[in-house]
C-alpha cells in the first residue's frame, strides 16, 4: 500500500505549471523581438545621421572649392541634390532658404536677390520612413582676394 503523499501531481497542477512556463516563454520572445526591432531602427538612424553629415561636408567642400560653380545665387534644391549620392534604402531632400540681408531667412522659392548667405536644410530618410535625420547648414559665398563684392567688404 502506498502512502498518500506518494501519489504524484494532479492534472490541474501540471496545467498550471505549463501555463506559467508558457507565459514566461512568450514574454521572453516578445522582449527579444522588441530588442531586435529597436536595434534595427538605431542602426538605420545612425546610418542616416552619417549620410546627412557626409552630404553637408560635400556641399561645404564644393562651395569652398570653386568661386564660380560652388556657390550659386538663388540656388534651388536641385543645385545641391547631385553632390552626394545617398544609397538605397535612403532618400534625401534639400530645402534652401535665403538671407534677406536684414534679420531672417526667406524661402524656399522666394529668392529675389541673393545676399550671399543660404540656409540649407538637409534631410536623409529611410524609404520605410522609420527614421529621418535633419541637419541645417549655413553656406556663404566665398570671398576671394581681389574680388569687388559688397558682401565681401
Amino acid at each position: 500500500m502506498t502512502a498518500r503523499r506518494d501519489r504524484g501531481e494532479t492534472l490541474i497542477e501540471l496545467l498550471v505549471t505549463v501555463v506559467v512556463l508558457g507565459t514566461a516563454v512568450v514574454a521572453l520572445v516578445a522582449g527579444l523581438a522588441t530588442a531586435v526591432r529597436m536595434s534595427d531602427i538605431h542602426r538605420k538612424q545612425a546610418t542616416a545621421g552619417a549620410h546627412v553629415k557626409a552630404f553637408a561636408e560635400k556641399i561645404e567642400a564644393a562651395v569652398a572649392a570653386s568661386p564660380t560653380t560652388g556657390y550659386q545665387s538663388c540656388a534651388d534644391a536641385n543645385t545641391y541634390l547631385g553632390l552626394y549620392p545617398v544609397p538605397a534604402p535612403y532618400q534625401k531632400e534639400v530645402i534652401v532658404a535665403y538671407w534677406d540681408g536684414v534679420s531672417a531667412f526667406t524661402g524656399p522659392g522666394t529668392c529675389t536677390t541673393d545676399k550671399g548667405v543660404q540656409r540649407l536644410t538637409l534631410t536623409v530618410t529611410a524609404t520605410n520612413s522609420q527614421v529621418s535625420e535633419t541637419l541645417d547648414i549655413i553656406i556663404r559665398r566665398p570671398c576671394r582676394p581681389g574680388e569687388v563684392d559688397a558682401e565681401c567688404v
